[in-house]
């Protein structure tokens, strides 16, 4: 069902790079996993860590390596959530992440 409604999505917005955002703080690792398979299914073009918003946390360098390594190359990853420095930054492009979500951007551009 969830795959159908991506799907959906993809289908409504043609060209549109369609990005699925997870709440990985609030989910257990086979969610994530399963969550990651429907992704990289439907032909999604990112999988997000969060939303940022949510009191459980946002991304971790260990959610970042798991969602990686479980859509393979050709579904992008976006770590967003706590990702405040540089350090955090790079500690999540290591960790496999194509695009980072950050509100902390000035001051990492600033450390560079």
């Amino acid at each position: 069902e969830v795959t159908a409604d991506i799907r959906a999505v993809l289908g409504a917005v043609a060209a549109v790079p369609v990005k699925v955002i997870l709440e990985t703080a609030a989910l257990i690792e086979s969610e994530k996993l399963l969550a990651c398979r429907i992704v990289r299914d439907s032909g999604a073009a990112f999988v997000k860590t969060s939303t940022g918003f949510h009191p459980s946390g946002g991304a971790s360098v260990d959610d970042v390596s798991l969602l990686r390594s479980a859509v393979g190359p050709t579904v992008g990853v976006k770590a967003s959530g706590g990702i405040r420095s540089l350090a955090d930054a790079l500690a999540m492009l290591d960790a496999g992440a194509n695009r980072i979500g950050t509100s902390a951007s000035q001051a990492i551009i600033s450390a560079l």
